[in-house]
C-alpha cells in the first residue's frame, strides 16, 4: 500500500521549533521530489517547500525562507522539514507530497499524506 505518513507536529510557542517527518511506504521515496504544503483554517492551501529526489536542490515560500529547512534521508525513505523561529501565522495542517518534479503546483504531486497539525501560540 502506497502511503506517506507525516509526524512531528504539535503545539509550540512563538519562536520555537519543530521537526516534521514524512515517511513513505509502498514505494521508493528516493525516486520522487517531495513537497510540503500547508493549509490554515479559512485560507487557501499553499506550498511551503520542495526538495529534489537527490536532496540537492530546495525551494521555499518567501515567508519561510531562512526559518524552514527541508532535507531527506533516502536510505530511511524519509523527508524532513525543520521549522524554526515559528510564528503564529505558521499555524496550519502540514502535508507532505511526492511527485516527479520539484514544483509548487499541488497538481504535480501524485501522493499525499494525511497531514500533521502545527499550532504556534503567541
Amino acid at each position: 500500500q502506497v502511503q506517506l505518513v507525516e509526524s512531528g507536529g504539535g503545539v509550540v510557542q512563538s519562536g520555537g521549533s519543530l521537526r516534521l517527518s514524512c515517511a513513505a511506504s509502498g514505494f521508493i521515496l528516493a525516486d520522487y521530489a517531495v513537497g510540503w504544503f500547508r493549509q490554515a483554517p479559512g485560507k487557501e492551501r499553499e506550498a511551503v517547500s520542495c526538495i529534489t529526489s537527490s536532496g540537492g536542490r530546495t525551494n521555499y515560500l518567501d515567508s519561510v525562507k531562512g526559518r524552514f529547512t527541508a532535507s531527506r534521508d533516502n536510505a530511511k525513505n524519509t523527508v524532513y522539514l525543520q521549522l524554526s523561529s515559528l510564528k503564529p501565522e505558521d499555524t496550519a495542517i502540514y502535508y507532505c507530497v511526492a511527485g516527479t518534479y520539484m514544483r509548487f503546483n499541488p497538481g504535480d504531486y501524485a501522493y499525499w499524506g494525511q497531514g500533521t497539525q502545527v499550532t504556534v501560540s503567541s
